[in-house]
């Protein structure tokens, strides 16, 4: 592998703000937004969260040697079906990395897995309702005899409190089709959870931009029974 030559942390998290920040916002007028559909936490939440938890999953405390995969920036707004931001709500998410391993101990592929992706992260919402990860494309895997497309874990707590758990799929991957998850789901819903990944421009590393606006059926005052299973704040480095 070529060595890469990987921003200073610090600076990339600074960055990181300052690109969350550039989202469009829409209008002040805007009809009611379709709400996010909602779907179950599945069997691979970490079960024992790695040592870094920050929203750079590609970068495992400060090593320089990266997680291998299609460099993904996602980003997004925690919005109430009238448009109003969420804001200090704790966003987490967590996925396979290119072999298709989770970091749980029962969601490991026998071949291996790659020891230098985070697999999970976590990021506060700004006053604007605004999120940032730096993550890698999700890539579609079996385990335990069960296939599942590509897809991405979201799960969002505000005051103490689970209120929302949902996966994010790549639109138009062709193994959609082959999902149980999304075959039990009917159309509209489905809508709210497929999201485009485009190339950045002029990027040499091919790295890719997702955006992915989540929009609760609920008030960040009326949560599910569900505590949150992230420990701890979100990472305060900048």
């Amino acid at each position: 592998m070529k060595k890469m030559n990987l921003p200073n942390r610090r600076g990339f998290i600074q960055a990181a703000c300052v690109a969350a920040g550039a989202l469009s916002a829409r209008g002040l007028f805007a009809e009611q937004l379709a709400m996010t559909a909602s779907t179950t936490e599945g069997p691979f939440y970490p079960d024992k969260l790695p040592l870094d938890t920050d929203n750079d999953l590609l970068i495992l405390n400060n090593s320089m040697t990266p997680a291998v995969g299609e460099i993904t920036h996602l980003t997004g707004r925690l919005l109430t079906s009238s448009e109003e931001p969420v804001r200090n709500a704790f966003i987490e998410i967590w996925q396979v990395d290119h072999t298709g391993s989770y970091v749980h101990t029962q969601g490991r592929q026998a071949t291996g897995n790659d020891r230098n992706f985070q697999g999970y992260g976590r990021f506060l919402t700004d006053a604007k309702g605004q999120y940032y990860f730096r993550t890698i494309k999700p890539v579609e895997y079996t385990l335990q005899g069960s296939f599942r497309t590509a897809h991405i874990h979201v799960a969002i707590s505000k005051s103490g409190r689970r209120i929302f758990t949902t996966q994010l799929f790549v639109a138009g991957y062709p193994a959609n089709a082959r999902d149980s998850l999304i075959q039990r789901m009917d159309a509209s819903s489905l809508k709210t959870l497929l999201t485009e990944f485009s190339r950045v421009p002029g990027s040499k590393l091919g790295e890719l931009n997702a955006n992915f606006d989540i929009v609760l059926g609920r008030t960040a005052a009326d949560p599910e029974d569900n505590p949150p299973r992230g420990t701890g704040a979100p990472s305060s480095r900048r």
